[in-house]
């Protein structure tokens, strides 16, 4: 078992490059099944969010699967290269369990990645590519999240980003209770930001989304409009605030919209967060005087307020973390040991049933039960330790006494004469 996992993050690239290996939902499946199918790994899963896609995998060739998520985006390898963080063996471990506690998020401390690790676990499972060693870093990773979150306080402080989403939105207008808010999409996010911002009693509230059915669910919850993304060339001009997440591979806002919805509002100002990873928004967008455009690694500055804070936290994770990075080695390590135990006591059975099938064949004739018992219970002594004897007899000098301590370790032999 080679446990590699390697990606790039908000830490390591920028947005542009980010989106460019992002994985949608709907090329996950394919993606791992490629991935494996290849038998450039023995098994995968792939975590890949607005801040990361990572591969965490079972290889005996790490730099092909590097290559492979290359070659999957038609990137050349040279270009990602200087964004990728590379981590064997116990690194993986060690990120795996960081990032399910939210350690290593643009948000110290959300709780969202956790649900998007255990979908991407899911994923995996469906395409068929989970096996043994990832199934058991991922049990182990949300248990270990599980524990870092009820033993420690690294979420009590966290700003998540839709509330840097509402906190900067008054920044630019100073009471959103005067403004009309959009959404575009119907996901987790568009649903914690709606909740962010309905809080703070808007004008009006509008959810838009390609499945009508998902916006008029979301929208009963907050007593918005619902409309579909086809109606959004018309509607645009209408709100004051526009929020967007979707899972769309190409952007849903240009700047020919825009500067249409622009022109309709008399130029009055629009503020826009686009929190999709590829963007929603073209980035000639931001071009437009009028326009306030902001990205999701724009908010990093507010969700780091008070980081000073749940440092002690933090400290408290990391403790946590190591301990269980040390018992899922030790896990690991001891799977090598599993064939050679599997060849013992199926060697083992293979003399019991000798040994039993001779003891019946002298029953049978009549023998006495004691003397078979007797002879039963010396031959399997004599054939258990049958080729120790005969190993140890026919070593060499220099390691006849490295295979006796052995032996005495193995056998439990104390002081032997």
């Amino acid at each position: 078992m080679r446990l590699f996992a390697f990606g790039i993050n908000h830490h390591t690239a920028p947005l542009d490059i980010r989106e460019h290996v992002a994985f949608p939902d709907e090329s996950m499946q394919h993606a791992l099944q490629d991935l494996v199918g290849h038998q450039l790994v023995k098994e995968a899963a792939i975590v890949s969010t607005c801040n990361r896609t990572e591969v965490y995998c079972n290889t005996d060739a790490p730099d092909k699967a590097v290559n492979w998520l290359a070659d999957f985006h038609h990137i050349q390898a040279g270009d990602l290269e200087p964004y990728l963080y590379k981590l064997p063996h116990e690194q993986a471990v060690k990120h795996a369990f960081r990032v399910a506690s939210g350690l290593d998020s643009m948000v110290l401390g959300e709780p969202q990645i956790l649900g998007q690790m255990k979908n991407a676990v899911k994923s995996a499972e469906q395409a068929g590519t989970l096996g043994l060693l990832l199934h058991k870093l991922f049990q182990r990773t949300f248990f270990v999240a599980k524990e870092v979150r009820t033993s420690t306080e690294i979420g009590a402080c966290s700003v998540s980003m839709a509330a840097a989403a509402a906190r900067l939105a008054e920044r630019i207008f100073g009471d959103i209770s005067e403004q009309r808010v959009l959404f575009i999409g119907a996901g987790e996010m568009i649903e914690l930001c709606a909740a962010h911002f309905v809080a703070r009693r808007p004008v009006s509230v509008t959810v838009a989304n390609r499945t009508i059915e998902r916006a008029e669910a979301l929208s009963r919850r907050f007593n918005a409009h619902s409309i579909s993304l086809g109606e959004l060339p018309e509607q645009l001009a209408l709100h004051d605030i526009v929020v967007t997440c979707t899972a769309s591979p190409l952007p849903i806002l240009g700047k020919g919209m825009l500067e249409r919805a622009i022109k309709l509002r008399k130029h009055r100002p629009i503020f826009i967060v686009d929190l999709a990873v590829p963007r929603d928004v073209e980035q000639e967008v931001a071009e437009l005087d009028d326009v306030f455009l902001y990205y999701v690694d724009d908010l990093a500055d507010i969700v780091k307020e008070g980081l000073d804070n749940r440092q002690n936290a933090v400290t408290q994770a990391e403790t946590i973390i190591d301990s269980n990075v040390l018992d899922f080695m030790r896990w690991v390590a001891a799977r090598k040991t599993v064939p050679t135990i599997r060849a013992m006591r199926d060697q083992a059975e293979r003399f019991r049933r000798h040994e039993l099938t001779r003891a019946h064949k002298l029953l049978a004739k009549g023998e006495d039960p004691g003397q078979v018992l007797e002879s039963l219970s010396k031959g399997l002594a004599n054939k258990f330790l049958h080729l120790p004897s005969t190993v140890l007899n026919h070593t060499a000098d220099d390691e006849r006494e490295q295979l006796i301590e052995l032996v005495n370790r193995l056998y439990q032999l104390h002081n032997p004469q």
